[in-house]
């Protein structure tokens, strides 16, 4: 695996001793933007959005292997692209897959392979979105519990939106193929940046509700926690990779499963979180209304 250290800032800077340095537990570009990474910058063309009020909160979902069962066919399609292009063992190309997962995959190319010349990272980043498309999402199906968890939580009134590092267009039309997009206001891709963008933008137009982040890898996390959001994890376990709700609770996740069937009582709580218990004060209390209860005295015969 390559360096963890951060590159240099934006626009070519030397990073500076003054700067601070990002918290990051896994190798990735700088976060405020993905230049290093041959991607465009944050909506280089599209019209703003203007704010708008919403009901109640914000539940953004990240879409490979968190509403989509894909990781797996996604993997294998990474593996073997990394392997022809790079010459990377394909068992290590999966684990440096898994590892980066959650940012466009332009980006995890950057990270992993910093030294490749740009051009070569973006025809090996073309080839990989095409596979993906053809041996992946061809096959790939939404989790089973899906479709009812969207269907109460629009019930409930949230707000649902995409937040994914795969293209828009390509996200869009899967999610119309699988019957649910229906149930989301907004779809933020690639083109659009970095998870960390996508969660300011949806403050943005959504303001003054609390914004969440359902996602499946350490990425998402950490995206989600730079921006103060709590990120609610699906646990999974592959062949090649990890991570138990243990994972993502020790690394600060505010709720982490399997199944998203409990989410919405998870973000009900997030959104009202009930006071804690005041065990000590209870039981104080008891004892105070003990000692002032006195024993009827015994009538002597």
């Amino acid at each position: 695996m390559p360096s963890s250290a951060p590159p240099d800032q934006p626009g070519g800077r030397p990073a500076s001793s003054t700067d601070p340095e990002p918290i990051v537990a896994l190798p990735m570009v700088n976060p405020l933007s993905l230049g290093a990474g041959n991607v465009p910058a944050f909506f280089p063309q599209e019209a703003t959005v203007e704010p708008r009020t919403v009901p109640r909160g914000v539940v953004a979902f990240d879409m490979d292997g968190t509403l989509i069962d894909d990781m797996p066919l996604i993997a294998g399609v990474a593996a073997d692209v990394l392997h022809r292009a790079f010459g990377t063992p394909p068992a290590d190309a999966k684990v440096h897959y898994f590892a980066t997962t959650g940012m466009p995959f332009e980006a995890q190319l950057a990270q992993l392979y910093p030294d490749v010349p740009v051009a070569l990272r973006a025809q090996t980043a073309r080839l990989f979105h095409e596979r993906k498309v053809r041996e992946a999402y061809a096959f790939a199906k939404i989790f089973p519990e899906v479709p009812r968890l969207l269907k109460r939580l629009d019930q409930e009134r949230w707000t649902l939106v995409v937040s994914t590092g795969a293209e828009r267009e390509v996200s869009e039309l899967l999610l119309e193929r699988e019957g649910i997009r229906i149930w989301f206001d907004a779809v933020l891709g690639s083109g659009q940046g970095t998870k960390r963008e996508h969660l300011a933008e949806f403050r943005r137009r959504y303001p003054d509700v609390p914004v969440f982040l359902v996602g499946d890898s350490r990425f998402d996390l950490e995206a989600a926690r730079d921006l103060h959001v709590p990120m609610l994890a699906r646990a999974a376990t592959h062949p090649e990779w990890t991570l138990t709700p243990e994972d993502f609770r020790s690394w600060g996740a505010a709720w982490s499963d399997y199944s998203l069937a409990p989410l919405p009582a998870a973000l009900a709580e997030l959104e009202h979180p009930r006071p804690a218990r005041r065990a000590t004060a209870s039981k104080g209390r008891a004892r105070t209304a003990a000692a002032g209860r006195t024993k009827a005295p015994r009538t002597k015969r």
